[in-house]
């Protein structure tokens, strides 16, 4: 049986992951359902969707893994996770990449930011010293029992190192071991290119709302030469979104006839949800009518 890294590393090959953000099981069975060929697990969507909170390493690493397994579990596709700073030293990166890939995921990304850390399109970023983010990398590649599963090390060097600095930073990151590489919050087209033309690893490219990044198209980005682009929170601020209008219809209109166009209905429901097979399987199991 193919690995989901293995899978993983062949989506990518093939042609450019366009890889979306999912915040629940079903959202991540949605998007299985709609083509894309991964899913992704955004620290920013668990700590505000799930917990309530901000995304500044507030969360621990048994509720990353748990929230990956539950993705895992409801679709088919490789989910990739984010690991935030590897959730302490080198020797803790070890035991987050042996949980994830033991839950079944295909890849995570590893930071190197200071704790507390910030949104990576947010002042106030801290970096940890090169040295120890290469040790966490190597710790991460030593640790994984399957050679194809993906270690991607993000650097949040731009914003305060300069664009030189964060490439030197990558470049280091790729001797340690880096499969692929994540450089956040570029500011340009021609920073973009830039590190492509830098880097010898493919490149991941984070196009996030509302940050410092330009929200260039997918095609420009595999003109560039990025395999993998990633939208982090556009179906999560979408749906939150969604939800705050049909919150004030309520309290407004005392009544929710007007947004009913506007609902995923029962029976599209229940097909999401495969609600036949478990029928099916109940009177297979116990003989109901």
């Amino acid at each position: 049986m193919t690995s989901p890294g293995r899978r993983l590393r062949q989506a990518y090959a093939e042609r450019p992951l366009i890889l979306p953000g999912v915040f629940n099981a079903l959202s991540a069975r949605m998007a299985e359902r709609l083509g894309f060929r991964a899913v992704y697990l955004s620290g920013g969507a668990l700590s505000a969707g799930w917990a309530g909170v901000p995304d500044v390493g507030l969360l621990t690493l048994t509720e990353f893994v748990e929230q990956a397994a539950v993705l895992v579990r409801a679709c088919s596709v490789p989910v990739v996770s984010d690991a935030d700073t590897g959730f302490g030293e080198a020797i803790h990166v070890a035991r987050c990449v042996q949980l994830f890939e033991t839950a079944g995921v295909a890849a995570i990304h590893l930071e190197d930011q200071q704790l507390p850390k910030r949104c990576g399109h947010l002042t106030g970023k801290q970096l940890v010293d090169r040295s120890t983010m290469v040790s966490k990398i190597r710790a991460a590649v030593a640790s994984r029992s399957d050679p194809d599963f993906v270690v991607i090390a993000r650097t949040d060097a731009r914003a305060t190192e300069g664009l030189e600095a964060a490439i030197d930073r990558a470049l280091a990151y790729v001797d340690a071991g880096a499969d692929v590489i994540f450089p956040e919050a570029l500011e340009s087209p021609e920073e973009f290119a830039r590190f492509a033309e830098a880097i010898p690893v493919p490149l991941l490219a984070n196009m996030t709302e509302f940050g410092k990044s330009p929200l260039l198209d997918s095609t420009s980005l595999e003109q560039l030469g990025y395999r993998i682009i990633l939208y982090p929170l556009t179906a999560f601020r979408v749906a939150m979104r969604a939800a705050a209008d049909a919150l004030r219809v309520l309290r407004d209109q005392g009544t929710q006839r007007d947004l009913i166009p506007r609902m995923l209905t029962r029976a599209e429901l229940y097909d999401l949800l495969g609600y036949d097979d478990y029928e099916k399987a109940d009177r297979a199991f116990f003989g109901g009518s």
